[in-house]
C-alpha cells in the first residue's frame, strides 16, 4: 500500500514538472520571438553602412529566422562560366568581410547567429548539373577569399568564430534575377548572397531557455 502511494506521488510530481517545463518553454518561445525580431532590426542597423555602396540588407521572405545581405553585381561580379573573383570583387571583400565578421561575432550577436551561408547562383545558360557545380564553386571562392582576408588582417579569433558559423552552398539557376518585364538579367543572376540565420528556440539549450524564461 505504501509502495503504491509512493509511486502515485512520484507520478504526480513528474506530471507537475512536465507541465511547468511546457509552460516555461512556451513563455521562452514568446520571449525568443521578441528577442529575435529585435536582433534582426539591430543587425540591419549594424550593417547599414554597407547600403551606401548598394548593398541591401533585409529579412528573408522565405525564412522568418533569416537575414539576407544582397551584393550588387558590380561589387562582386562573376564572368560567364567563371568562378574566380574579379579584382573589384576582391577589393569589396577586403572591406566587407572584416566588418561583417566583427558584427556577427560580436558578444551582442554571436549567441544569436546560428549560421552564415554563402550562397552561389548562376544564370540560366548551361545544364542544371553544370550550373549547380558552378554556383558551388562561386560560393567556395568567396568562402576561401573571406578566410584568407581575415588571416591577412591577423583576425585569428574572428576567423575561428566566423569559420564555425560559415557554410557554402550552390543554387544553380534555380533563382535567376528578372527585370520588371520578366526577362532574365544574366549578369545579376551570376551572384553570391550572404544569408545570416538566427537560432530558434529549439536550438537553444534547455537550461538557457529556462533561464531566459525566468528573466
Amino acid at each position: 500500500m505504501l509502495s503504491n502511494s509512493f509511486v502515485d506521488l512520484m507520478t504526480s510530481l513528474a506530471v507537475i514538472f512536465i507541465l511547468l517545463l511546457c509552460a516555461s518553454l512556451n513563455n521562452a518561445q514568446g520571449e525568443r520571438q521578441t528577442t529575435r525580431n529585435s536582433v534582426l532590426v539591430e543587425m540591419k542597423n549594424a550593417l547599414k553602412e554597407f547600403t551606401a555602396g548598394g548593398i541591401e540588407v533585409k529579412t528573408d521572405p522565405k525564412d522568418p529566422l533569416g537575414l539576407l545581405v544582397l551584393v550588387p553585381e558590380d561589387l562582386l561580379a562573376f564572368r560567364l562560366d567563371r568562378a574566380d573573383i574579379s579584382a573589384a570583387g576582391d577589393v569589396f571583400l577586403r572591406s566587407f568581410i572584416p566588418k561583417l565578421s566583427a558584427v556577427v561575432c560580436s558578444p551582442r550577436f554571436s549567441k544569436e547567429v546560428n549560421s552564415i551561408i554563402v550562397e552561389g547562383h548562376t544564370d540560366s545558360t548551361g545544364t542544371d548539373r553544370h550550373n549547380w557545380d558552378l554556383s558551388q564553386k562561386r560560393s567556395m571562392s568567396v568562402v576561401r577569399a573571406s578566410l584568407n582576408i581575415l588571416d591577412d588582417r591577423g583576425m585569428r579569433e574572428e576567423k575561428a568564430a566566423f569559420l564555425q558559423l560559415l557554410s557554402a552552398t550552390g543554387r544553380g539557376s534555380a533563382e535567376i534575377v528578372r527585370d520588371t518585364a520578366g526577362v532574365e538579367n544574366p549578369s545579376m543572376s551570376r551572384r553570391v548572397i550572404f544569408k545570416l540565420r538566427f537560432r530558434s528556440v529549439e536550438q537553444m539549450p534547455v537550461l538557457e531557455t529556462l533561464g531566459t524564461a525566468r528573466g
